[in-house]
């Protein structure tokens, strides 16, 4: 039994989940800054986001299998349906559960934000299954990055705080939304720069494969330092200690210490050597997230 709990946890992927977590945190610690919070929305959108990605994730996973292109004892973390751990028709059966649920969890959503939500929301739910599936695949066509900056950043920090403050916020919120994108990114980037090889020989054109290991690891560092850049008023505020505590600055300054040691050992790594640094990429992303949300709450 503790086997097979294990074996579930390892397809949820949950190390993953900070990817999701962190641009509903930021949101609802901006929302509360702006005077804005309602918490039954915010803890329904905490929710929906967690659901989002573990479908995403089950979803990667069955069809990534479906298409040959995870290999028994790759080097990433172990694939439970590659490695005849999990059932095909158990592990779809369990996305498309799960992807209910969330999908009850987004009704819900709508007394706040109104029916058009509804649309939004099918999108969200066609675009975590189009990552990996459909005739053309986003991540097999290296649009992967892409999609996580919008459906990972700037679409939950967007409407986190609309379903809350019932109107769009044009100023501070769209940047959030990209920088919190931006560093979803990182994350993306981590894992097809550790499959690179298995991706190419699959014919999964990511856009590691397209440009190389080298341009992605400057991606990688250029994406932590203008994420960091773009909430550039924040740290403004923080100088002048108005709303924002100055203790603030420190925030940026820990995260790119650590974005930049996690940048150089990952040129310096290879093969499974690798698979930490998608865990302190997501931690990097998190700390960030949540040490703001401290000094935005105590503003």
């Amino acid at each position: 039994m503790k086997k097979q709990v294990k074996i579930w946890i390892e397809c949820a992927r949950l190390r993953t989940l900070p990817v999701s977590l962190s641009g509903v945190v930021m949101a609802i610690a901006l929302t509360s800054w702006l005077g804005e919070l309602r918490w039954v929305p915010a803890l329904l959108c905490v929710v929906f986001a967690l659901l989002a990605q573990v479908v995403s994730n089950f979803a990667n996973e069955y069809y990534d299998w479906r298409r040959g292109t995870d290999k028994v004892g790759r080097v990433g973390p172990r694939r439970g349906v590659t490695e005849g751990d999990i059932q095909p028709q158990m592990l779809w059966r369990v996305t498309m559960t799960t992807l209910a649920a969330d999908a009850a969890v987004g009704l819900c959503l709508i007394p706040y934000g109104g029916w058009w939500l509804l649309p939004v929301g099918i999108v969200i739910a066609v675009a975590a299954l189009a990552y990996t599936a459909g005739s053309y695949p986003l991540s097999y066509h290296g649009l992967g990055e892409l999609a996580v900056f919008i459906f990972f950043g700037v679409v939950p920090v967007v409407l986190t705080h609309y379903v809350q403050a019932g109107h769009f916020n044009f100023t501070i919120i769209p940047l959030a939304g990209m920088a919190v994108g931006l560093m979803a990114v990182n994350v993306l980037l981590v894992n097809n720069y550790r499959d690179v090889d298995d991706d190419r020989e699959a014919g999964k054109r990511t856009s590691v494969v397209i440009f190389g290991r080298v341009p992605a690891a400057a991606a990688y560092l250029i994406n932590g330092y203008v994420a960091v850049s773009l909430l550039t008023p924040l740290w403004g505020l923080a100088v002048l200690g108005q709303g924002l505590p100055r203790w603030a600055l420190l925030v940026p300054v820990l995260y790119l210490v650590l974005h930049t040691a996690t940048w150089w050992q990952l040129r310096h790594r290879d093969g499974a050597a690798l698979n930490p640094l998608l865990g302190a990429t997501a931690r990097n992303m998190l700390l960030f997230t949540i040490l703001l949300a401290v000094a935005l709450v105590h503003g």
